[in-house]
């Protein structure tokens, strides 16, 4: 695992009318402090990626669809710069993902449906001074193939 990154497990309270679930509480210290919640839908097939932040961590949730994940660290003088992670995410796999500041990230929309993410940053975003660096999602240094394979 990609030094820094943190997976917590969702856990679901279930009764007769439906569920309820705590996705972050301030008191897990996922997040250094909370700077913005966001969401977006994709559809099914589209890649988005790659990019990384310098000044804020993500904290990633795929409430519904499902998503293959891929980090690269490029973080100078981290453990495991140049490591490639990848996870499984949405529907099937209801988990928290804190991506670090320096951790180039994006997905993946698998299956046949939409894919949607909630995301919660360390900092808003400032239209004059955006925090988000792009790398083409087919970079030859992170050497990723997006293609799935029929086994």
């Amino acid at each position: 695992m990609i030094a820094g990154v943190k997976v917590k497990r969702i856990t679901k309270y279930c009764d007769d009318r439906g569920f309820f679930a705590e996705l972050v509480r301030d008191d897990e210290q996922l997040l250094e402090r909370f700077g913005q919640a966001s969401m977006s839908m994709s559809y099914p097939g589209v890649v988005k990626a790659f990019h990384y932040h310098e000044k804020q961590d993500d904290l990633w949730f795929f409430p519904s669809g499902n998503a293959q994940v891929v980090l690269y660290d490029l973080r100078e003088g981290s453990e495991t710069k140049g490591k490639t992670d990848v996870y499984y995410m949405g529907d099937e796999n209801q988990v928290l993902l804190l991506i670090p500041k320096g951790v180039a990230h994006g997905y993946r929309v698998l299956g046949e449906k939409p894919c949607t993410i909630v995301y919660f940053t360390t900092e808003s975003y400032n239209a004059a001074d955006p925090d988000e660096k792009r790398i083409d999602w087919n970079d030859p240094e992170i050497g990723f193939n997006w293609d799935t394979k029929n086994r």
